[in-house]
This record gives structure tokens, sequence and C-alpha cells, in this order.
């Protein structure tokens, strides 16, 4: 875990009085935490152990209602509000002395209808508590890679599952949003009901409401082909070269990852695997045995050291990825990839592979294409991704001097891929950026007016934030 002791002193909290706080607290079904109480340091830590979160105050809601209260409560006493279910993302969003940290993470219902094939979930659920009820019924939902993913989070922001070549983002899976804006209302919201703010929502970021409960569309996918296929780190030119020569020879109903791996000796990870690196292909296909087996053939005939694809229940892509089972600390950063030709493979491996003493624990390129393509997309923020690849590189963080040492590598990773990157997705960007980055231009000036009409005051704090647009200090009208 992080050495906390070694941090300098955040900044004190905005002061509030005693009173204000008790009368917030007297409201709510869940629970108000201040500075100094036992339970702060709990109610305050994100998944990224070592972002250190210190808010004005927490408050951990247990309904809708709580959420309108704790926005009117905070805009009386000045203060904003940073909606938060895990904090996987929470590097980007700063100091937080001035924010009341609103936490989601006990909105956790599930239900799913499966004659309509849809998930009713709550805000603060995770990818856990929804993939199995919805493969009770032999469903799938476009989930993230790890089951401790808030499902709000990596929606809003786009959502890039294993079934996103042949589904899209899980943003055009959206088909409701319950929501609290920051005038405290309660509203459904979806293409007939503030359909602009409905359109904001699907890939724009957490910055125009408090999402308490999503309405998903599931897919009837019970079981697929997926695993992993393990090569030793020093064959990576070559696995990565093959790998990226094989992918456009793929159907939509296959997606999969190429990946430099570092896993530290650590006894809980399997003896095989503890202790080395590897360069892997990670594998998830929509199709039949002897079909996948076929597809498969040319990256098995290079003599993978372990080979793990087989037929898997849908539950099984929540441990194909391999992330960590709980919270940690860490750093990363992504880019989104035009076009990844040998040369831009070379430049990787050089810079992070093997002869290279790289503290990144994991430096990954996501094949996209498909049904990500923009021209495919239902119509949210984020039109699917415009990019053949998505690159991620993170490394652990065990203390306040490796943070340092792991953003230059991650940064040296970037640098090798500058000349075939443009832009980035939201969900795979930890470290602050602007907005033209994610949406481009355009779009990003239309979220900006959907903000100054929905939040002109600029309540909602989100990691990475859209501002209202203003003319001569006033909010612009509605696009």
């Amino acid at each position: 875990m992080t050495d906390l002791a070694n941090r300098p002193a955040p900044p004190a909290p905005t002061t509030v009085p005693g009173d204000a706080w008790a009368t917030l607290a007297a409201t709510l079904d869940g629970a108000l935490v201040r500075p100094g109480d036992p339970d702060w340091d709990d109610a305050r830590r994100a998944w990224h152990l070592d972002v250190d979160q210190h808010p004005a105050a927490v408050v951990a809601v247990e309904s809708a209602a709580d959420v309108a209260a704790t926005m009117t409560a905070a805009r009386a006493l000045g203060l904003r509000v940073a909606p938060q279910s895990t904090g996987h993302n929470a590097a980007p969003i700063g100091d937080l002395h001035d924010t009341v940290l609103l936490r989601t993470h006990r909105l956790r219902s599930v239900r799913v209808d499966p004659l309509a094939r849809v998930a009713h979930v709550g805000g603060g659920a995770v990818w856990g508590d929804v993939t199995p009820v919805a493969a009770a019924h032999g469903l799938a939902a476009l989930a993230g890679s790890a089951a401790d993913v808030g499902v709000a989070g990596y929606t809003l922001g786009g959502g890039l599952s294993w079934l996103a070549r042949s589904h899209g983002l899980a943003a055009d899976s959206v088909l409701a949003l319950e929501v609290v804006t920051a005038d405290g209302r309660l509203r459904r919201v979806d293409a007939e009901h503030d359909p602009e703010l409905f359109w904001a929502l699907r890939g724009g970021g957490g910055s125009f409401a408090v999402v308490t409960a999503l309405e998903l569309r599931l897919f009837p996918v019970a079981e697929l082909v997926a695993g992993t296929l393990f090569f030793p780190l020093e064959r990576a030119e070559e696995v990565l070269q093959a790998w990226r020569e094989w992918v456009p020879t793929v159907p939509e109903a296959v997606t999969t990852v190429g990946r430099m791996l570092r896993f530290p000796p650590l006894p809980d990870l399997p003896a095989a695997l503890a202790g080395r690196g590897w360069v892997v292909v990670e594998a998830a296909c929509q199709l039949d045995a002897a079909e996948a087996d076929r597809l498969l053939a040319p990256l098995r005939a290079l003599g993978p050291e372990i080979d793990t694809v087989a037929t898997v229940p849908v539950t099984a892509l929540a441990d194909l990825h391999m992330d960590p089972p709980g919270p940690v600390p860490g750093r990363g950063d992504g880019a989104l990839v035009r076009h990844l030709p040998p040369e831009a493979v070379t430049a990787l491996v050089r810079a992070t592979g093997p002869g290279v003493d790289s503290p990144l624990l994991s430096v990954e390129l996501r094949h996209l294409g498909g049904a990500l393509d923009p021209s495919r997309s239902r119509g949210g923020a984020l039109r699917g991704l415009d990019a053949e690849f998505a690159f991620f590189a993170i490394g652990i963080t065990p203390t306040p001097e490796s943070v340092d040492v792991v953003e230059r590598a991650v940064e040296a990773a970037q640098y090798a891929l500058a000349p075939w990157t443009r832009g980035c997705y939201l969900n795979f960007a930890e470290v602050a950026k602007d907005g033209d980055a994610f949406w481009g231009e355009e779009v990003h000036a239309r979220l900006r007016r959907v903000k100054a009409r929905h939040d002109p005051d600029d309540l909602i704090r989100a990691n990475h934030p859209v501002r209202p647009a203003r003319d001569h200090g006033r909010p612009l009208p509605p696009a």
C-alpha cells in the first residue's frame, strides 16, 4: 500500500458550520462523514490507493432523495459535489477541499427483464453485481473488463467491453437514466425526455447530472470462446507483429488485446506467472469452438507457453484481463492509435519491452473497429472510437517515490507511439486533458452548451470536466 505518512499535508477542507452539517445529516437515509470521524479514511478512499482525496465531507447516499438533499445543501453552503462510486479513475479530479464527495456505492440494486432483455441497475452498482444476474437468463451486458468497475462511471465515459466490436460502446446500450440534476430535481432521461441531456450522458462523462439508475440493453450471449495465449516477454516483437498482421482478418465477433505484462513475484499469483514478463494475446470470440480454433490457429502456431483459451460462460470475461482483484495504488494513461504499422509496434517494444528496465505492469493495445466505427453509433456524445486500437499503460506505485518513475515510463510509451496517435478514450485517460482530446472541438462545444443549460454554476464535478459554455459571463443558449 502507498505510504501515506510521507505525503505533503492536503489543503484544509472548507470550513462549514457544524449545524449546517447536522441539518443535512438529519435528512439523509445514508451517512454523512466529516474529517475527524472514525470512518473518515475509509469513506474518502478511492480505488486507486495513491489518490489521496480530502473533500469537505463525504455523503454515502442510500436513495435519489439523498442525492437531491446533498446537492441542495452543497449549493447553499457554497460547495460543489463530486459523484463517485468506486474511484477507479479518480486521479484527474484534483483538489476536493471545497467539494462534497458523493459516494453512490450503496445504490446497488439490479433487476433484469429477460423478455425485454433490459437490466435496471442502481447508479452505484459494479459489474460484478450485474453480469451474474444477466447471465442467469442467458444474457450479457456490455460490461467492463473488471468486476469491481462501477457501471455508471464506465458507461458515462463510453464503456469498452469484450463485446464492443460486435455491439458497440456500452453508452450505446443505454435506454434510459434516472438522474438528479444540479437543481436538485430527479429526472428520467431518455430519447423522448430531455434528449439533449440523454445525448450528453452517453459518452460525455459525469459533469451533467448524478446518475441514480440506468436501464441497459442486454444481449443474448451465454458463453463464448475466450482466454489468453502467453509467450515469454523476450518474444514481444515477434508476437505483437504477428498479432498486428492477424487482427484485420478477424470478424466483428472477435475482440483481442495484444499486451506486454510484468508480473511481480506475489504469492497470490499463479506460480507459472509470478515474477515473469510475458507478451500475451487475450481473445474473446463469439464463435463456436471449431471456428474459434480455426481463427486462432496462426497465433497458436507461434507456440505459446501457456494457452488458456476455452469455451467459457460469459461471466468468465471478468477475469480475462487479469485486473487486480481489489484496490491498488497505480498510475497510467492511454491514447487512441489511428493506425498501427510495423514500425509503431517496434517503437513501442523498444520503449517498454524486453531489455528495458520498465516499472510498467501492463502495456496494451486493444483492437477496435467493427461496431465501434463512429458511423455505426446510436448517437451519444461519444460516437464510437475513430481509431484502429486503444493504447493503455499502467504501473503499480507502492511508494510516493515510485509515482514519478511510473509516470515517466508511461510518458515514454506514449511518446513512442505519438506519430500514430491522436486523442484519447475517456476511460483510458488517467491524467487531466483538454476535452477536445476526447470528443473533438465541435462535440466538446456542444457538451459545454448542455452543461450551461443544466448546471450553469458548475456545481457537479467530474474527473474529466466539461465546463459550462459562457458568452461574456453568461451561459450560452442550449444547443
